[in-house]
């Protein structure tokens, strides 16, 4: 996969991308990254990249010609297929987990991050293919949020995280909250392991965890059962967490 990034500030993905997991993505050359800086690409000689909006307001508007001639430019040496173009905003698509695995098996990706009031609209109409936002909030830029989708896809590339099955039961892979988890040692400080993770039984076990995940997502994300289709085990757990909250 390739990540393009364009950006005013390229020195803010220099330590994310030098660090943990997408570094190690980059050095076993599952990922390559390419930040660039769209002032760059301004047609003028004071590399202007933002005017006053039409009709008047506050703030200033990214100019079409940078970013036009930016992706213009990255995508004439891309060497796949047409490259997703995915703006960050806030009035975009909200980002979740089944966006991160559709995104996670596309060759070229192209981050645009804006800054100031926003973007000309004919950035939109013409360029980006994904319009992409990470929550109900406004930051000063897209840069922070193209550094949470990128961490995100990069993790899924085959082999990124050493263990395949990693991921796969993350919060939200199958739909629901993942369930809790425990390490050594078994008593600390009082606070004790369910016994069932240390009987050894991996079916009792594999049980307690799918009856804990739907109990976690229950209690903390419930909008989530809203589309989940629950088979007739999950039923009966429902119903006795249905029961548990009624008696609190």
């Amino acid at each position: 996969m390739k990540i393009d990034v364009l950006t005013l500030f390229p020195d803010m993905f220099s330590g994310v991308f030098s660090q943990s997991i997408l570094k190690r993505a980059e050095e076993m050359k599952a990922t390559s990254y390419r930040v660039v800086n769209f002032r760059d690409y301004a047609d003028n000689k004071h590399q202007t990249v933002d005017d006053y909006p039409y009709g008047g307001g506050a703030g200033m508007v990214l100019k079409p010609q940078p970013i036009f001639d930016a992706v213009t430019d990255l995508m004439a040496k891309s060497e796949s297929v047409k490259p997703r173009v995915v703006l960050l905003c806030p009035q975009g698509e909200r980002y979740d987990q089944k966006k991160a695995e559709e995104l996670a098996s596309v060759e070229h990706l192209i981050f645009v991050c804006g800054h100031y009031e926003g973007y000309d609209e004919r950035i939109r109409e013409n360029v980006v293919t994904d319009e992409i936002s990470i929550g109900d909030f406004v930051l000063t830029g897209g840069e922070l949020g193209a550094m949470v989708i990128i961490d995100s896809i990069v993790r899924l590339l085959p082999g990124v995280l050493g263990n395949e099955q990693s991921h796969m039961k993350d919060s939200f892979s199958t739909g629901l909250l993942e369930h809790p988890h425990y390490t050594r040692p078994a008593d600390f400080r009082g606070m004790k392991v369910p016994d069932v993770l240390l009987s050894g039984n991996h079916r009792i076990i594999d049980d307690w965890r799918a009856k804990e995940s739907l109990r976690r997502t229950f209690l903390r994300r419930p909008d989530l059962l809203m589309n989940f289709e629950l088979n007739d085990k999950q039923k009966k757990w429902l119903e006795e967490f249905i029961d548990e909250k009624g008696h609190v």
